[in-house]
């Protein structure tokens, strides 16, 4: 009797991880290094990186997020030693990196975190356009992802809990395209343990999913609404010393939402070059106005720009949009027929076009391998202060001492904190607070302070025992 075998499983390039799987770990590794090296240049600072590594710490040893360096620039009135940093942001998504903080215990670990988050997000991109696309369109838009001007600013500037919105973004659209629309609805709910902004593109993707289940989808967007302004009006007013949401007055101020459009376009022109305009094709487009709208009416000017990290959560929306609008997804006719190698291949090519004037370019730069006299200095400077002291030290200083030793920013009123902190290092130069360092270093010398060791503008004060 003849022995039937079933004939081998057909493998689908659909189905192949690999090549999205080395792309992720290529830029794994360029997003690392690039992270650690600025890190052990001083180029972080306490705001941010600072400020997240004390809270990661707070979460590491069973106690609610904290920062003694946020304290700095709390509302008039707090006396506190450390700041309650859930009446700040709502960001409990922080609390996972609690056990890899307890493994291992330094402020490191958060920046090869988010290099990983980074790089997560790409290998889910390219997944969803491996599944959609056809010929090896993946590889590109993966690249594209990761090498993103969003992506880079995130990388390159400390470290930010947005980062967990990169792939949780990237997942979502994923399951969207895929009609798995549960499981699109819980990836988009989980953006609501991220940030509090966040809560309206939650509700925004529960809109789209009427489209496909109705009864999901108005659960999501209904639940989103009801759960931000919960956490707008009852959360963070209960953590926060003066019990209010803070950032609530930022649309109103000096700048209105009429001003700085020369630098309010450059984002959604970016967004448009980046796709070749196709992202527009997308209903998944709609995702990117509640960010783009909060940040336009800032009053802040620091927030309307690409710079700095407010655009990594726009990176992996605008290439799930291009994804779809490829595949077909949208509904407006092209004006003129391209070969989709054109709109595949230039994300990438934008993207290496600004790669010059991005973070990752320092790499291949000599000087960002040599130690400078100044980073020789600060990194012996730090080494003087006993593990367990209570220091100030200067924003670029501020993070490389907060995983031993409770760190206050050098900042107008720090020798007047009670507890008190015993030990100064600051860097001369340091522009931020304006003109703080100058004034502490004066009031310190004012009070019988003792330099114990100066050099190249770094400075190490102890304070005398009474």
């Amino acid at each position: 009797m003849a022995v039937i075998t079933a004939p081998p499983p057909v493998v689908r390039r659909a189905d192949s991880r690999t090549v999205p799987a080395l792309l992720a770990s290529v830029l794994l590794v360029l997003h690392t290094v690039l992270a650690l090296r600025e890190h052990a240049r001083f180029r972080t600072t306490g705001y941010d990186l600072g400020i997240f590594g004390q809270a990661v710490r707070a979460y590491a040893e069973g106690r609610a997020p904290v920062s003694e360096i946020r304290a700095a620039t709390a509302p008039a009135g707090f006396t506190g030693d450390a700041y309650p940093l859930l009446g700040d942001h709502f960001h409990p998504v922080l609390a996972l990196l609690a056990p890899l903080h307890r493994l291992v215990p330094h402020v490191e670990i958060l920046l090869v975190a988010q290099a990983a988050l980074v790089a997560l997000g790409a290998y889910v991109l390219a997944r969803t356009a491996q599944r959609h696309l056809p010929d090896r369109a993946y590889v590109a838009l993966g690249a594209a992802c990761g090498l993103g001007w969003g992506t880079q600013q995130l990388v390159g500037f400390d470290f930010h809990e947005v980062a967990f919105a990169v792939p949780l973004l990237a997942l979502a659209c994923r399951a969207y395209l895929d009609g798995r629309t549960r499981a699109a609805a819980c990836w988009a709910a989980t953006l609501l343990l991220v940030k509090e902004d966040l809560g309206a593109t939650a509700a925004v993707f529960g809109l789209l999913l009427t489209r496909q289940d109705r009864r999901t989808g108005l659960f999501l967007a209904v639940g989103s609404v009801l759960t931000t302004a919960l956490v707008l009006y009852g959360v963070i007013p209960a953590f926060a010393p003066d019990g209010r949401y803070l950032y609530a007055g930022q649309v109103t101020g000096a700048h209105g939402l009429l001003d700085g459009w020369a630098v309010k376009s450059l984002t959604p022109l970016l967004l448009l070059a980046v796709t070749g305009g196709l992202v527009v094709r997308s209903q998944l487009a709609l995702l990117l106005l509640p960010t783009l709208a909060w940040r336009f009416a800032s009053a802040d000017p620091a927030h309307w720009g690409p710079g700095l990290h407010y655009s990594a959560v726009l990176v992996p929306i605008a290439f799930a949009a291009l994804v779809d609008a490829l595949r077909g997804g949208a509904r407006l006719p092209l004006p003129v027929r391209l070969p989709l190698s054109v709109p595949v291949r230039l994300p990438l090519a934008v993207a290496l076009l600004l790669l010059p004037a991005q973070p990752l370019a320092a790499l291949v730069t000599p000087g960002f391998w040599q130690e400078s006299p100044r980073e020789a200095a600060a990194r012996d400077a730090v080494a003087l202060v006993p593990d367990g002291a209570r220091v100030a030290a200067s924003n670029s200083l501020a993070p490389h001492l907060t995983d031993r030793a409770t760190v206050h920013l050098v900042a107008d009123g720090v020798l007047d904190r009670r507890p008190a902190v015993g030990w100064i290092v600051a860097d001369v130069r340091e522009p931020w607070p304006a003109g703080a360092v100058e004034r502490v270093l004066r009031q310190a010398g004012g009070r019988g302070w003792r330099v114990v060791w100066e050099t190249d503008g770094i400075v190490v004060l102890v304070r005398q025992r009474a």
